[in-house]
């Protein structure tokens, strides 16, 4: 461990506390880190803590211990991976259905994270911990499409603070339950943990703003085909916003009870567009609808058609 004690220059006087601290310590230190440490109370700025928002003023001496990298206790696995684009910073994986996103109680193998150790050797970027290499940001188990991984932490800042003002493009696609009115809408209902069912996310005042845009692709006589696009991006968005207008994703048993033939949760992350975090490029993929959901359309299709 280092302790690291920074003393203000003139040039960054009323500069927020987070952001002088990240300019200062360049690469060593991401802002993720700095403002998990400021709020930990790990922090100090001439000895007392402040909030993230306090503006420092010349010869503030920060404090803080730097503490040594945590070796990542994880075992590489040789899984492949449809990769559907990949530079010296970041790639972008086309997930299929039934795999998680990173290690936890009762799947310590098998991930994307396991994948993500052997195919990028090692660099990945450290923001989120150990168990996390490289996730700026996750997609459900049982849905399937497009996410970003990054190889360092210039470009997992980069891209975290475009997911926090919400300027990355997300659209999803997706079969509800029951037929959808509108040719279009807007969901705009605050998400937040549900009190008794802590696995669950529910629509509560006291949660956090959550808009999701939606389009009607195609009508069946018991499901509609939809396009979501993302203004927002809480936990389970699309899942809940639609569940709470009546119309479940099919096969979602969480939020919804109908499920089609044991197939499950009906979800894919489609397109995936964002700012280059190291290059300023404008990157956009398309992850094409994987044979299971195309599948299920010509089924639907051939049922109505009748």
């Amino acid at each position: 461990m280092e302790r690291i004690e920074l003393v203000i220059p003139v040039e960054y006087e009323d500069v927020r506390l987070d952001k002088s601290v990240s300019e200062l310590m360049g690469e060593k230190l991401s802002r993720s880190s700095i403002q998990k440490m400021i709020k930990n109370g790990e922090l100090t700025v001439n000895g007392k803590t402040e909030k993230t928002s306090y503006q420092v003023k010349t010869d503030d001496v920060i404090a803080f211990t730097l503490k040594d990298p945590v070796e990542l206790d994880l075992k590489a696995e040789n899984i492949p991976l449809s990769v559907l684009y990949e530079d010296d910073d970041l790639l972008i994986i086309d997930k299929p259905k039934g795999m998680v996103v990173h290690p936890a109680a009762g799947h310590a193998e098998g991930t994307l994270v396991n994948a993500l150790a052997y195919y990028c050797k090692g660099k990945l970027s450290g923001i989120n911990g150990v168990l996390r290499p490289g996730i700026v940001h996750r997609i459900d188990k049982d849905t399937s499409g497009s996410l970003v991984v990054c190889k360092n932490d210039t470009a997992h800042q980069g891209l975290a603070e475009q997911f926090q003002v919400h300027s990355i493009t997300r659209r999803y696609y997706c079969i509800c339950c029951g037929n959808v009115k509108e040719d279009e809408g807007t969901i705009n209902k605050p998400i937040g943990r549900h009190s008794v069912e802590r696995k669950k996310m529910c629509i509560t005042e006291n949660g956090r703003r959550a808009v999701t845009h939606y389009k009607v692709l195609e009508r069946f006589e018991k499901y509609t085909f939809l396009e979501c696009s993302l203004e927002t991006g809480r936990t389970h968005q699309i899942r809940v916003h639609l569940a709470s207008i009546g119309h479940p994703i099919l096969g979602d048993l969480v939020y919804g009870k109908q499920d089609y033939k044991g197939m499950g949760q009906i979800l894919h992350a489609g397109v995936l567009g964002f700012k280059h975090p190291v290059t300023g490029e404008w990157i956009e993929v398309t992850s094409e609808l994987p044979p299971y959901f195309q599948e299920l359309l010509e089924k639907l299709r051939r049922e109505l058609h009748k």
